[in-house]
């Protein structure tokens, strides 16, 4: 991509319903996790000894994963490939993030990374769930066949 191609991007940029959704979908998760998640609910199943199946140790990779994912789809996706592209993207860098812990001289969380790829696909799912696939005769300028 070119910065003339950044600039016309930019220019043509509009705040639409589907952006919208990946906005309150991102900053919704990140909501929950900081007002009940992190103050609420990862305290108590701690002082409480609950096991939750590690919810509780993953909820900030999960919740931020999310985030991180509809934020981006909201500011940078403009088509369909390009969505699913980013989804895939983030998913792979936030992997690659939990996969260079030694580095960082943190050990590497296994749960983190499987929370990681769940995550991934959660927000797969919730992307075709809030903006399926359109129709070839919905479409516009596509030629789609009305007698089907």
């Amino acid at each position: 991509m070119t910065l003339q191609e950044v600039g016309t991007a930019l220019r043509q940029w509009r705040l639409t319903k589907e952006r919208i959704v990946f906005f309150v979908l991102g900053f919704s998760a990140v909501l929950i996790y900081e007002f009940v998640a992190r103050p609420l609910y990862r305290p108590y199943i701690y002082r409480n000894g609950i096991n939750d199946y590690h919810l509780a140790d993953t909820i900030g990779n999960t919740l931020g994963s999310m985030a991180t994912i509809f934020v981006f789809l909201g500011v940078f996706g403009q088509t369909r490939s390009q969505h699913l592209f980013l989804i895939k993207t983030i998913t792979v860098s936030i992997l690659l993030y939990e996969l260079a812990h030694p580095l960082l001289g943190k050990p590497i969380d296994p749960w983190d990374v499987a929370a990681t790829l769940a995550t991934g696909l959660l927000c797969v799912g919730l992307y075709l769930l809030v903006s399926p696939a359109k129709k070839p005769d919905e479409v516009p300028g596509s030629k789609g066949r009305s007698d089907l």
